[in-house]
């Protein structure tokens, strides 16, 4: 298992705030209505928490102070209606963000998820299963919490911060700029801490999607970790890797504690600020102390969203290397859009049911196709061939020698780099990528199953498919153990398919393939997991599979295709050789070879 430090594509590039949160904007304007309506209260709570401190002065200097207690019953109701008022509108604003929060994160999510289904498997080889999870939870619950801490709301504060400045000012200039005198401080620590919590918040994601893709990989492989007795060892490597994410923390806990430290105590000097300067002017009797305590009062609501601020910062921080990272998967491109890049004549593509092509037209033609993966060595070299309808094809050869490769140029998983692949006469680079895939039916050496039904997972959820599910089912021979379940085809499949044999999942996903209805069937290693009694049982679904279909069958038992009309030998990307299994044998090369190893050495 690899797992080095963080990998370098989710830290890389720089951070543009204002660009992700342009492109976040779109998210959020469905429900500008919502966000309207906060936008209206912002102003109220503001106006709110201002008049506080000014009813509280007035209280002061015109009842307590003079003693003239007449009318003060009145300014104590002002007062607590205002802080009714307040929590009353805070309550509303507060509901209609997180709501509005959680709907953009589904939204996000739903999209991401959209696109994740439609990436290419090249993207799938590159990136570990745990960091693309973590960019459809952690990171999109990321943003919920910036909701959650208020996004909106700094619109609240910052309208706060300027009446705080405008009534002080108007109250008194020069205690004002006493006041005001740290602030210069507040904005230089700010702007420091900027930068180095952004780079710790990058690698926080970053490390956490390393955690991620360990769990995911160490889950799924936990019967060969206990078979081989390594749980201390995968123990030890979660603790490294578990360390690692602690430790990226750690940096983002310091800047954080330090900048909510630093702001308090600059929250503290302001108010000493305002005692030692206001007490000297109440003694002059150029202040009130009404206003003094208005001041105090004041500052503390100055400062309170600032410490607010400095929270919602961390929030904002970790939010943006989340919108990265996710922007980033956002815009690596689907297959969709790389099978028009790599299109012949894109503006010539029709659907293939439009072409007629003539009736001796091969079905599938390779010509000339090389291909390596990554940059690689080259896996197929000039490899050609021409399939007729209805022709059962095998192709053979050593592991790794290209022929699951041809399986995954011919359905384009992988988009070829030179020569041309040909389906009823057409290039398959002029056809819709969903055509091309319609076309051909696929069956793996493992069959992936979907927790849900029997029925489901033969059909996927597709309409057409399900109306042919019994009479697939019927066809491949998996109706007899299907119809034996006390529910049948309602009976649940547990995950990976676990409650059945492999046999009865082999028979299952032949169903599926038989269900679809395509033209072509590629078999790849069906047969190769499968003990001797379920062969039989599958040879049988085989047949039936088949039948009717064009087909290509990879197979390591050359048992299993001794009757196919045509075997390829493929050896190092090449074509070495073709025919029959009488011919192949009878030349003495290399099929003959495989099948003296494989049954002289049994």
């Amino acid at each position: 298992m690899r797992h080095g430090g963080i990998y370098e594509e989710e830290v890389a590039g720089k951070a543009y705030d204002g660009a992700l949160l342009r492109r976040f904007v779109r998210y959020v304007r469905p429900y500008r209505s919502a966000i309207a309506a906060v936008l209206l209260i912002l102003p109220l709570v503001a106006a709110c928490r201002l008049a506080q401190p000014w009813i509280i002065k007035l209280a002061i200097d015109n009842h307590i102070v003079s003693g003239h207690m007449a009318g003060l019953e009145t300014i104590a109701l002002a007062f607590l209606g205002i802080l009714l008022l307040e929590s009353l509108l805070s309550f509303v604003e507060v509901y209609l963000l997180q709501s509005v929060g959680q709907r953009v994160m589904a939204d996000m999510r739903s999209e991401l998820y959209r696109h994740v289904l439609h990436l290419p498997v090249t993207w799938f080889d590159r990136v570990p299963v745990g960091s693309a999870v973590t960019r459809l939870t952690s990171d999109v619950e990321v943003l919920g919490e910036m909701f959650a801490s208020g996004i909106i709301t700094i619109v609240g504060d910052i309208l706060l911060l300027i009446g705080i400045i405008s009534v002080m000012l108007w109250m008194n200039l020069k205690l004002s700029l006493v006041t005001f005198s740290v602030l210069p401080i507040l904005i230089y620590v700010a702007y420091t801490f900027r930068r180095r919590m952004r780079q710790s918040f990058r690698e926080v994601r970053a490390r956490l999607g390393n955690l991620n893709a360990f769990l995911n990989e160490c889950i799924s492989g936990i019967s060969i970790i206990q078979i081989f007795n390594r749980e201390r060892d995968e123990e030890r490597r979660f603790s490294q890797l578990n360390a690692s994410y602690r430790d990226a923390n750690m940096p983002v806990i310091f800047w954080d504690a330090s900048l909510y430290a630093l702001v308090e105590a600059l929250s503290s000097i302001a108010v000493a600020l305002i005692i030692w300067y206001g007490g000297g002017e109440i003694a002059r009797e150029a202040l009130t102390f009404g206003v003094l305590v208005a001041f105090i009062q004041y500052i503390e609501k100055f400062f309170s969203p600032i410490r607010d601020l400095s929270a919602k910062y961390s929030v904002m921080q970790g939010a943006m290397a989340a919108l990265e990272r996710i922007f980033a998967l956002l815009d690596t491109k689907t297959s969709e859009q790389l099978a028009v890049l790599n299109e012949q004549t894109p503006h010539e593509q029709e659907p293939a049911e439009e072409f007629s092509p003539a009736a001796n037209t091969p079905l599938i033609e390779f010509q000339d196709v090389s291909f390596s993966y990554q940059g690689g060595n080259e896996i197929l070299t000039s490899f050609s061939l021409s399939v007729a309808r209805g022709e059962r094809i095998a192709l053979v050869g050593e592991s790794g020698g290209g022929k699951t490769t041809i399986t995954r140029l011919l359905t384009r998983l992988y988009e070829i780099e030179r020569g041309s692949i040909r389906i009823a006469g057409r290039d398959i680079r002029e056809l819709p990528l969903e055509d091309v895939r319609r076309r051909v039916g696929v069956v793996l050496q493992d069959p992936c199953l979907f927790a849900g039904s029997i029925e489901f997972n033969i059909c996927l959820g597709d309409e057409q498919a399900r109306q042919r599910v019994r009479q697939a089912a019927a066809a491949v021979g998996a109706d007899r153990f299907i119809e034996r379940l006390p529910h049948g085809y309602e009976e649940e499949v547990r995950e990976r398919g676990n409650n059945f044999s492999a046999g009865e999942k082999q028979l299952i996903s032949f169903a599926r393939a038989v269900a679809f209805d395509p033209q072509i069937l590629v078999l790849d290693e069906a047969t190769a997991s499968i003990d001797s009694a379920s062969e039989q049982m599958i040879q049988e679904g085989i047949r039936g599979m088949m039948q009717g279909r064009t087909s290509l069958v990879i197979a390591h038992r050359l048992s299993t295709i001794r009757d196919a009309d045509r075997i390829i030998t493929i050896h190092h990307g090449i074509k070495a050789e073709e025919g029959t299994h009488q011919q192949l044998m009878e030349a003495g090369g290399i099929y003959f070879r495989l099948h003296q190893l494989q049954f002289n050495g049994m």
